[in-house]
């Protein structure tokens, strides 16, 4: 391997290595208790949440550097037309909803289910099963972008919504 391929995948898993590292003081620093009580959820949930997400992103970012020069193909200096390191990737595989998500992801665009107003917890409209964890729920489809701050479905909201329909179909 050439020196300079090695100093360029060095620096790549550096780089990597320090937001990982900022990723960990951020999580350390954040006001969970005061979070938690502006979006109205535990602090104890949204602390284990907080955690989760930042194990996940210091786990992704610690192959950041390695995937970039793979990707690169250890050279910073190919003169190689390049390719979009993004286009053949699809939906991931974990973007499908769950069975309690994609009837939520329903129950939403139907009406039936609805976002109780001042609250960030779903309430059923007229008839049908009310959500089991209505707060918890909301969470999850906000952090997937599934639905907006209204509770309305978003552009990927109904995307995950048709991808749940086509898989129960399918089965």
């Amino acid at each position: 391997m050439d020196p300079e391929d090695r100093s360029f995948e060095e620096t790549l898993r550096s780089l990597a290595n320090e937001l990982g590292r900022f990723i960990e003081r951020s999580v350390e620093n954040a006001d969970v208790d005061q979070f938690a009580e502006s979006m109205g959820i535990d602090a104890g949930a949204a602390r284990d949440w907080l955690d989760g997400a930042g194990n996940w992103l210091r786990g992704n970012a610690e192959n950041l550097g390695e995937e970039v020069a793979r990707r690169v193909g250890g050279n910073p200096h190919n003169t190689s037309p390049r390719t979009d390191p993004l286009g053949d990737l699809g939906p991931h595989p974990l973007d499908l909803p769950t069975e309690e998500q994609g009837r939520a992801l329903a129950a939403l665009e139907s009406g039936r289910w609805a976002l109780e107003p001042g609250t960030d917890a779903l309430g059923a409209r007229g008839e049908g099963p009310a959500p089991s964890d209505a707060l918890g729920l909301v969470r999850e489809l906000r952090v997937r972008d599934w639905i907006a701050s209204d509770g309305q479905l978003t552009v990927v909201g109904r995307a995950a919504l048709s991808r749940w329909l086509d898989a129960a179909a399918r089965s």
